[in-house]
């Protein structure tokens, strides 16, 4: 793992954590802003972890063949999830941003078990995961704060 994708990972969580922080600092006429920030950019954080798989199936050896249709199926569906989770209201959808980002993680574990996924990258991988969920449920407790 390159040593920049370790602080690029990190300054990914930036955001993530500005717009919690503000969820929780603006007054309640302003708090919708920062918990939409914080959604759409969910968003743009769960669908790009779905685009790794797409990637990874596009560039497999042949020896991986059989595993082409669950690779590019766990790169479409976290998009999906983060689009329906923007149509919701901001806690179920912030709750839902936050699990999807969990449950791909858990999925790529399972397939870093078989060899698919570097093990390097699923450490990273959970330590980012968790920063974020925790950063978009902590949103959902400002917006049900009030």
């Amino acid at each position: 793992m390159p040593p920049s994708a370790r602080w690029l990972g990190a300054a990914g969580l930036l955001p993530f954590i500005a717009t919690a922080l503000l969820s929780w600092m603006l007054p309640p006429e302003l708090r919708g802003f920062a918990l939409f920030a914080l959604a759409a950019y969910g968003m743009v954080i769960l669908s790009f972890l779905g685009a790794v798989h797409w990637g990874l199936a596009l560039r497999a050896p042949p020896e991986e063949a059989r595993y082409a249709a669950p690779r590019l199926g766990l790169g479409v569906v976290p998009a999906l999830v983060a689009w329906a989770a923007l149509l919701l209201p901001p806690v179920p959808g912030l709750a839902l941003l936050a699990g999807g980002i969990l449950a791909t993680a858990s999925v790529e574990s399972l397939a870093a078990r078989h060899g698919l996924v570097p093990t390097d990258y699923m450490r990273l991988r959970w330590a980012l995961s968790l920063g974020a969920a925790l950063c978009l449920l902590a949103g959902a407790a400002a917006a049900l704060n009030g």
